[in-house]
């Protein structure tokens, strides 16, 4: 059995990103037009009229001030809301596999590896754009990575689930390195139609290299102390879209192919949710949430991770203690706690303890105790 250590950690973020303001004129544009064009059935109590949105409304209720994305056009064209990404030949890499290598080759640097290092590739994401062949095998091939590659899919848990899977191969010896990757293009799932949650989501990339401690040379190094994970289902968070779709043609098009949640459900049953498994799993390992430095949570609600946070230390944490970059990411799903991380964990002293903590659609609650090295 093999120590584990996380190594390195990288971020790819598109070129492209939309504030608030921006979303929220392409929005209510969108609502002016309908609510014109159905004016006569809203008259009649037919149709019920649409309700603008605003900015203010937005940092309020999520958090979040603006989002990247891999295509603004298309999203803020009110004619069309939903971002314009061409299909690419067989030939190309695809764009999951595109925005994967970005964030692994930096992660590759932070940890010091090269592909002849890694023995193993896990792509974990919520959305992945085709069945097979597997995005990770793709990966694999564009970088000349040797040995295996999966993907795997527990939504915005994605990340968490796939550090304890990369964890457990190297710690038997079924890989020396894994670069597991959470490539998330969000706004594709994004109904931008409907007001409660257009403003919700972002694009972007995360990667971790997990490796043995006995072969690590980084000066980033994170030693994984334990993986705890819980699934418990819900339909509170939805995305009905799949290949059996064609199979019911009066389904295709309907709101459930998109993303659909019940965000007052999710707040309320979530969130203690988290805090008990965290304190669980600290408590499991004899340590203290008082000794916790640092905790990287899911960038989903700035009010969820407020919340949890102050359920485990009886007060509100500091911005140094749970840092937040909701603010101009948006939710990316399994990438938002790797974000956090990546962007926030140089400034951390050696013997640190930290929690590195995804939950979401399942519901998927995953926990990764870190000490830095």
């Amino acid at each position: 059995m093999h120590n584990v250590v996380i190594s390195g950690t990288g971020l790819y973020t598109p070129a492209n990103s939309i504030s608030n303001e921006e979303l929220v004129q392409s929005f209510n544009t969108y609502v002016a037009q309908f609510n014109a064009d159905n004016a006569d059935a809203i008259a009649r109590g037919e149709v019920e009229a649409l309700t603008e949105s605003s900015a203010a409304f937005i940092e309020k209720a999520s958090g979040i001030k603006s989002r990247f994305v891999m295509d603004k056009d298309g999203i803020l064209d009110p004619q069309r809301m939903a971002p314009r990404l061409p299909e690419r030949s067989n030939d190309e890499w695809s764009v999951l596999c595109q925005m994967a290598i970005g964030a692994a080759e930096q992660a590759l640097q932070r940890a010091g590896k090269t592909a002849a290092d890694i023995d193993g590739v896990i792509v974990a994401c919520s959305n992945l754009q085709r069945a097979y062949p597997a995005i990770a095998i793709e990966v694999q091939e564009a970088l000349g990575i040797q040995g295996f590659g999966f993907d795997m899919n527990v939504a915005c848990s994605s990340a968490t689930f796939g550090i304890q899977t990369a964890a457990n191969s190297v710690q038997l010896g079924q890989a020396r390195a894994v670069l597991m990757v959470n490539p998330e293009v969000c706004t594709g799932h994004l109904n931008f139609r409907d007001r409660d949650s257009h403003f919700i989501f972002g694009d972007a990339a995360t990667a971790v290299i997990i490796e043995r401690a006995d072969l690590a040379t980084s000066k980033y190094q994170f030693d994984i102390v334990s993986t705890k994970l819980l699934t418990k289902f819900s339909n509170n968070i939805r995305n009905n879209f799949g290949f059996l779709n064609r199979a019911a043609e009066e389904g295709i098009g309907a709101k459930d192919k998109l993303f659909v949640q019940e965000g007052r459900k999710v707040f309320k049953e979530v969130c203690p949710l988290v805090a008990e498994l965290i304190g669980e799993h600290l408590q499991e390992n004899q340590l203290n949430v008082s000794d916790v430095k640092r905790f990287w949570l899911h960038q989903a609600n700035l009010s969820m991770n407020h919340l949890i946070v102050k359920k485990l230390l009886g007060r509100d944490a500091t911005e140094q203690e749970a840092p937040v970059i909701l603010d101009t990411y948006a939710n990316t799903s399994s990438a938002g706690s790797v974000i956090a991380f990546h962007k926030n964990q140089d400034d951390l002293a050696a013997g640190s303890l930290a929690v590195l903590s995804s939950f979401g659609a399942g519901y998927s609650i995953g926990s990764v105790l870190l000490r830095k090295r």
